[in-house]
């Protein structure tokens, strides 16, 4: 099965793409960064993350995206932000007919070090352990957007056949 992990930012938005390769063996197969200019109008903003998580969709083929919750923060302008471009990407995998995880960040975190209270440093350094990576993945949205992915193999791998299933027939019609 194949995931692309999506960390849902305005101005970075961290993707990445991880293979599951047999039994708890996992391989990174593309990371990466979306930046989107500050200074541009948000539906411009929105429209370069479409446009750059459609490449990844073609260029990588994914089962599944999954994607970090929203949760609410004390900055709503970030949460909100957060919640537009994970929006963008709930949006393209439907449009694409493909399955969506959506995981909380407590939920990723218990998943890839064991404790839903790790620090974004113990889940990097996990990361780069479970790929067998020789170097943590900047910047941090990156490693977290591996994590989900990481993550989805390890708690929502039960509907990878459902999930293939679904995208052939999709693709028939």
């Amino acid at each position: 099965m194949r995931v692309l992990g999506i960390d849902p930012g305005l101005t970075r938005c961290g993707i990445g793409i991880v293979d599951s390769i047999g039994p708890q063996n996992l391989k990174m197969i593309g990371v990466g960064v979306i930046k989107t200019d500050p200074n541009a109008e948000l539906e411009y903003r929105l429209l370069e993350l479409e446009k750059e998580i459609s490449n990844w969709i073609i260029k990588f083929n994914p089962d599944v995206i999954a994607v970090e919750r929203v949760f609410s923060q004390l900055n709503v302008r970030t949460a909100m932000a957060t919640g537009q471009a994970a929006g963008v990407a709930l949006l393209l995998a439907a449009k694409n007919g493909i399955q969506v995880g959506i995981h909380t960040p407590s939920e990723v975190k218990a998943a890839v070090t064991g404790s839903g209270r790790a620090d974004k440093k113990q889940v990097a350094q996990m990361v780069k352990r479970l790929l067998k990576l020789k170097e943590i993945p900047k910047p941090v949205d990156s490693t977290d957007a591996l994590a989900l992915a990481i993550c989805h193999h390890w708690r929502g791998e039960g509907n990878a056949r459902l999930a293939k299933a679904k995208k052939k027939a999709l693709k028939k019609k």
